[in-house]
This record gives structure tokens, sequence and C-alpha cells, in this order.
């Protein structure tokens, strides 16, 4: 069985499968919001993204449809890596699973945390 390799942080995280997933509520509106990610080779790749209900500045896109109380749609945006602000003023931070489990991430104010595959060119990390 082959692992891929991903930075969280300051963690290595080893995974089975190269999939994670984002969920997390809106700041402001309070709305929960989840994104399937991807790692392939030196880029993260979102497959689907799923909002709980709309409100300012997190309407559904065109494409979303409404499946089980969630607006849906499809992925597609391929990333070298993610920055999640970690202000510790929004009430909550991430949850990210793979391979059944999960954890809290930037919970607490300080540096973004930063989502990469391992070995990718990291500007400014």
């Amino acid at each position: 069985m082959s692992l891929t390799c991903l930075m969280l942080g300051a963690a290595t995280v080893m995974l089975a499968a190269p999939e994670f997933t984002l969920d997390w509520s809106h700041s402001v509106e309070r709305v929960q919001w989840r994104e399937n990610w991807r790692v392939t080779g030196t880029a993260l790749v979102l497959d689907r993204s799923a909002i709980r209900g709309s409100g300012a500045g997190m309407e559904p896109g065109p494409d979303a449809t409404l499946q089980d109380g969630w607006w849906v749609s499809p992925g597609g945006l391929q990333v070298p890596e993610l920055r999640l602000a970690a202000s510790g003023a929004t009430g909550g931070g991430w949850r990210f699973c793979a391979d059944g489990r999960c954890r809290d991430i930037g919970t607490t104010s300080g540096p973004p945390v930063v989502i990469a595959p391992c070995g990718a060119d990291r500007a400014g990390g």
C-alpha cells in the first residue's frame, strides 16, 4: 500500500488514501461549509464543495444543486497549498478529516495553518 504525505501546519501526516475533508462554520453567517480535497503529486485538487445554506459572501455557484439540504458544487480548482487564517476570533477553526479520523485545526490565534503536499514548493512557508 502506498501512503500519501501531507504537511498539516508543522506536522507531517501520512494518509492511507489521498483524500481529506475540511469542514467549518462561516464566521459571520454561522452556516456549515464542507470541502472534499485530493492530493495529487505537488497539488491539492478540490473535488466537491457543499454549503448548508447561503449568506453574505457564500452564495452557491451557478452549477450547485440542492442535495439533502446542502448546496453541492463540483470542484475543479487546483492549488499548490491551502492557507487557513487562524485568527482565533471565529469561534471554531476547521475540522480536518482523513482516513476515518478527524482533528480540529486553527482554533486559536496564530500564524496561518498551511496544508500542502510534502515536497511541494511553498512560497513564504
